[in-house]
């Protein structure tokens, strides 16, 4: 689940990391009011929206005055905004964060993230930081550097200043940087997070060390034990139909081809999706049904699946080992008259009571294509997209 900056930041704060004063806005009278609470005579007006790279799309703006905040404030509240890191999905502002201004001397990156390859909790660093920070990432990678965090020990206050120095900051703002690292450690640990970055850490013209923005992510199998994250929940900058199918708790992630899929198994929707590529085809979507598909869940997953209109064809590749073959294929013919498929439908079953299931879908008088095995079966589905 992601959050929005001002959410971050209240997160930040609560774990003892200091943050410029700001508040959020759903109008632009309260942005102006937002902007009168804060001191000083320079305001940030930012787009709150779930991406970053809103300084380069126009949704980071400098204010003077109260009337600059009002206006820039109106001008983004009620559109939306793309940016390189949305594919080309704009996502609605419903808010913007009025934070105070502040004098930059330079940027810095750090971020808190599970790096798998070495089984830890990583920090990533940089003394290059701010909205190209992906170009350093790429041109200049020396310019990086990594903490791999022991599990065991946790981490440790000497790494902190070593990581510290590498960035060439000097000893008052290493101190400042580790109480930055170590509360996000806590921060990453209790509240089961899956990503914290922090770009631009700023160091400022007084020589002071500044969070002026950040980005939460938190893992979403951990959301029963943190109910105050899911409060934080903006539905609106999601997916509709990925929302529609977690309610269903079904996996469901969109994608940009014309063939739907429905397969049981993370796994095996990942194979299935290879092949149909391998096929020359495209996938619309990744669905998993989840091993205990059951038939209200298959109906659900097709009417997921024809929510777009760009799909040709749907490939359901189903290997039955919880869930029996048989009562699988009586949950695709319910659906497929409950939803009225109008194309064409091509199923794989394998597993347990997998010739039960293949008659009741040939007996079924639909029309359901049978496929021998995964290849078959993508085969044919990139066929049916492509005839269609």
């Amino acid at each position: 689940m992601n959050f929005h900056e001002y959410q971050a930041k209240q997160l930040f704060a609560d774990y003892g990391i200091a943050v410029p004063a700001g508040r959020v806005a759903r109008s632009p009278e309260e942005a102006v009011e937002a902007a009168k609470s804060i001191p000083g005579d320079l305001w940030v007006v930012k787009a709150q929206i779930h991406a970053g790279g809103r300084g380069k799309a126009g949704g980071v703006k400098l204010a003077k005055t109260y009337d600059e905040v009002r206006e820039y404030a109106k001008g983004m509240l009620g559109t939306k905004m793309a940016t390189y890191q949305t594919a080309g999905v704009e996502l609605p502002i419903d808010s913007v964060l009025i934070s105070e201004g502040t004098d930059i001397a330079k940027e810095l990156y750090l971020s808190v993230l599970v790096d798998r390859s070495t089984q830890s909790v990583t920090f990533i660093a940089s003394s290059e930081g701010g909205m190209d920070i992906e170009q350093v990432a790429a041109e200049t990678p020396e310019k990086i550097q990594t903490l791999n965090v022991n599990y065991i020990q946790g981490l440790q206050a000497y790494q902190c200043r070593d990581l510290g120095f590498a960035l060439g900051l000097n000893a008052k703002q290493v101190g400042q940087l580790s109480k930055i690292m170590l509360g996000l450690f806590k921060l990453f640990h209790e509240k089961d997070l899956a990503l914290v970055e922090l770009n631009p850490l700023a160091i400022l013209t007084d020589g002071s060390l500044a969070v002026l923005d950040g980005k939460v992510d938190s893992d979403d199998n951990a959301a029963y034990r943190h109910p105050d994250l899911v409060a934080m929940r903006d539905i609106r900058q999601e997916d509709e139909t990925e929302v529609a199918a977690s309610q269903h708790d079904l996996n469901y992630v969109t994608m940009d081809g014309n063939i739907g899929c429905m397969v049981n198994g993370a796994g095996l929707a990942m194979a299935t999706m290879d092949v149909i590529q391998l096929e020359g085809g495209s996938p619309a979507n990744f669905l998993d049904v989840g091993g205990g598909a059951t038939k209200e869940r298959v109906t659900e997953a097709f009417k997921l699946i024809l929510s777009s209109d760009d799909v040709k064809a749907i490939f359901v590749n189903i290997f039955g080992g919880i869930v029996r073959c048989d009562m699988i294929a009586e949950g695709i013919i319910a659906a497929v008259k409950e939803v009225d498929v109008k194309v064409p439908v091509v199923v794989r079953l394998e597993g347990t009571n997998v010739d039960a299931g293949k008659e009741l879908l040939k007996n079924s008088g639909l029309a359901i294509t049978p496929a021998d095995d995964i290849n078959d079966g993508a085969r044919k589905a990139v066929a049916a997209a492509k005839a269609a």
